[in-house]
């Protein structure tokens, strides 16, 4: 199963970001030097993806306008001999073949990945969400590469978490087939406590087949009136293998602002250019 596309879906009104997030997309609010949306992105390249579509709507043509050439910008460094500057800015037009479709309407996150149909065509594809960054060693969507590839199925990334916040998540009924790899056998999104599967919930990253568009576009409504990509994956894991990975990585989600601020805070520690400065402001702030 070789993977070479990947969706990003980034239609959300990033409504726990407000009101930053009012008129600037929540895809594009820096992580200290770069828009947390290009983490995304070049998770995917590093997974090997070559042609990746974002999902966005008509509040969004800011994340466009920075995956493409900016030749004002580009003149002007060129002009000042600050070509380190200019090789920045260039770097994140060159990083995949990018394309770019609206979802007209807010019905959801299986409603946004069917927008995906007419990209995606008759290949198995990658998702990763806009909000989710992933820290790690193999890169989290090179992991369900390689777990589709070896059991010829759709993965999902999953996790433990408590069960205390299961009901914000979804649950994974699952069977274990080796060590951080599990058969899916059925999902549900946000469950009462009584519907609980395992404290094993989907985080964020996904391989599917192009059967799930089938699927989405019979889907009707669930949670929250929208049509659910988990739905979706509950009818595609009846039908078609479907497993999943226990991921190594260190996630961050970007669209709360604890979560927003964690990952600004870590990322700034591990930059040479300001990472002394900071600890000793925090060291300063902390007495």
């Amino acid at each position: 199963m070789k993977v070479k596309k990947a969706v990003i879906p980034a239609a959300g009104l990033g409504t726990r970001m407000l009101p930053a997030t009012k008129s600037i997309p929540k895809e594009m609010l820096p992580v200290v030097d770069k828009p947390a949306i290009q983490y995304i992105v070049e998770e995917a390249v590093n997974s090997g993806i070559e042609d990746i579509l974002i999902i966005t709507n008509r509040g969004k043509s800011a994340i466009e306008d920075y995956f493409d050439y900016s030749p004002e910008v580009e003149a002007s460094l060129e002009k000042s001999g600050k070509i380190s500057e200019l090789n920045l800015v260039r770097a994140s037009a060159n990083l995949a073949n990018m394309h770019f479709i609206r979802q007209k309407e807010t019905k959801g996150l299986g409603h946004s990945i069917l927008c995906a149909k007419s990209f995606v065509g008759n290949e198995p594809f990658a998702v990763l969400l806009g909000d989710d960054i992933m820290v790690s060693e193999v890169p989290v969507t090179k992991q369900l590469i390689d777990a589709s590839e070896k059991y010829n199925a759709s993965s999902v990334g999953a996790q433990q978490v408590d069960l205390g916040v299961i009901h914000k998540y979804c649950s994974l009924k699952i069977e274990k087939l080796e060590e951080k790899i599990f058969k899916a056998l059925d999902v549900i999104e946000k469950p009462s406590p009584d519907k609980v599967f395992s404290n094993y919930a989907i985080l964020g990253r996904y391989v599917l087949t192009p059967a799930i568009f089938d699927i989405l576009e019979k889907t009707s409504p669930g949670f929250g009136g929208e049509i659910q990509l988990t739905d979706g994956l509950a009818e595609l894991c009846k039908i078609e293998d479907m497993v999943a990975v226990d991921f190594d990585a260190k996630r961050y989600d970007t669209g709360n602002l604890q979560g927003f601020l964690e990952a600004t805070i870590e990322f700034a520690l591990k930059d040479p250019s300001v990472n002394t400065w900071l600890r000793e402001y925090l060291k300063m702030h902390n007495s």
